[in-house]
């Protein structure tokens, strides 16, 4: 996260303002200040009241802290975990129990041995499951003998349909990452999942080169995934302390409503900007640029974003038969409103509590809108298709409804195309970053936040 503090004294003075106090600004602002100390002023605008973004978490059922959003980070792509380091949080991180999870096809299976992202590596555990049928499994062994196609729609469906069929698409790989992005993988770009489009790279068989990546991977030192024991709201917080620390300024409740060209410099609500960094949504973040740079806001608002929700419910008693499970994933062909169940108390220990279970259950994604449901409907739907899916008479203590609009980017189909285009368009002194462009997860968003920083660095002292 640090980097030398060697802008010279003729840096007094300059000022950059970050647009967006979630992870993506926070992490942006910070990297910013380690790298540049006291030679620019650095300031951060919120326009919510609290920081943090899609980052959040709330007491509930007499926890004190149970993640709304997402409940933790990767832990094997070094950037969270570094940004959780340089904010003190190493000690308070926690990663999930082995508790395994399972798909829910007419019951709940678990999900086979051998997969990497849901592509199959080992046929003798995929026939060994009673997720896929027969059919479908003989349909996914003969993938090795189909010779290599040439692929131009950058498209996952497009791809796992025509080398494994419909079932391995649909029940493993389109319910494994559509899980992770919101997304129908049919209209999801190949090339934005980095383990996938290595695959079809890699090999003429995607299953042959699953299994040797698999097989060629080192023995992982570490869990794969890390939290903070106060929820990943935790992380934003303490990035945020950290950035204060260092001298950022950061305001809440302060939407910028005009930005404009000022000289070689940019006008940000009457403030004057050496580098203006917008760490907002690509198609909320359109409209403020339509006057000062109409060529990036027609990109912007291009993108598609999904709404999701995510219902909590506290369940007194829990059967024996789910322990060790740690939740399940839901095929499209078969969802109703409910895409994903998270068994909190059986992924995480500090969530435990005699036979209580804090069930995290996730409504919508792409294709399956849930913004014009009130919280009562979702509520009611999603106690009702997880009693079904896991034949349990739920009977919540507790419920909590926590609403995301806009909440995932859909990567179409060339979106690197876009990335390249959105990247002409920007004005010098203009800079763009989050979840939007590059990664979604926390991860991507903080490296994403590092190189936006180290190129604003560049720009302040090619000016000075």
């Amino acid at each position: 996260m640090t980097g030398a503090r060697d802008m010279p004294a003729s840096g007094a003075g300059r000022h950059v303002v970050v647009v967006g106090g979630g992870i993506s600004g926070l992490a942006t602002a910070l990297t910013l200040a380690d790298m540049l100390g006291a030679a620019v002023t650095i300031e951060v605008r919120e326009a919510d009241d609290r920081l943090g973004g899609k980052l959040r978490a709330s007491p509930f059922a007499g926890l004190a802290a149970v993640d709304e959003g997402a409940d933790a980070f990767l832990a094997r792509v070094p950037d969270a975990t570094a940004l959780a380091t340089r904010v003190g949080l190493a000690g308070d991180l926690t990663s999930p129990t082995g508790a395994t999870a399972a798909v829910w096809s007419g019951g709940l299976h678990p999900i086979p041995d051998g997969l990497l992202l849901g592509v199959p590596g080992d046929v003798v555990r995929l026939a060994g499951s009673g997720l896929l049928s027969w059919k479908g499994k003989l349909r996914a062994a003969i993938e090795p003998l189909l010779p290599r196609r040439a692929d131009s729609t950058d498209s996952i469906g497009a791809l796992i349909r025509s080398r494994f069929g419909d079932e391995v698409h649909e029940r493993l790989v389109d319910a494994l990452v559509g899980s992770i992005y919101g997304a129908d993988t049919d209209r999801f770009s190949l090339a934005m999942v980095p383990q996938l489009a290595a695959l079809a790279g890699a090999d003429r068989s995607l299953l042959i080169g699953a299994r040797r990546l698999r097989a060629g991977a080192p023995t992982a030192a570490g869990p794969l995934f890390l939290a903070p024991i106060g929820g990943m709201a935790a992380l934003a917080a303490t990035t945020a302390d950290a950035a204060r620390a260092a001298g950022v300024t950061i305001r809440t409740g302060a939407p910028v409503t005009e930005l404009a060209r000022d000289g070689t410099r940019w006008r940000v609500d009457g403030t004057t900007a050496d580098a203006v960094v917008l760490a907002t949504p690509a198609k909320a973040t359109a409209p403020l640029l339509t006057s000062a740079a109409p060529d990036l806001a027609r990109l912007l608002a291009m993108m598609d974003h999904v709404g999701v929700a995510i219902v909590t419910a506290a369940i007194e008693q829990w059967p024996s038969r789910l322990r060790g499970r740690s939740g399940y994933l839901v095929p499209k062909p078969v969802q109703r409103t409910v895409t994903a169940a998270s068994f909190g108390s059986q992924k995480w220990q500090h969530w435990r509590h005699g036979e209580r279970e804090i069930l995290r259950i996730s409504l919508g994604r792409d294709g399956l809108p849930v913004d014009e449901l009130d919280d009562g409907e979702l509520a009611a739907r999603a106690v009702d298709e997880a009693g079904t899916h896991t034949d349990v008479d739920l009977q919540p203590a507790e419920t909590r409804v926590s609403r995301w609009p806009a909440a995932f980017p859909q990567y179409r189909p060339h979106h690197r195309d876009w990335l390249a285009a959105v990247e002409a368009a920007q004005p010098d002194g203009l800079f763009v970053t989050g979840a939007s462009y590059d990664g979604i997860g926390v991860p991507a968003c903080v490296a994403q936040a590092n190189r936006v920083a180290a190129d604003v660095v560049a720009l302040l002292r090619d000016r000075r």
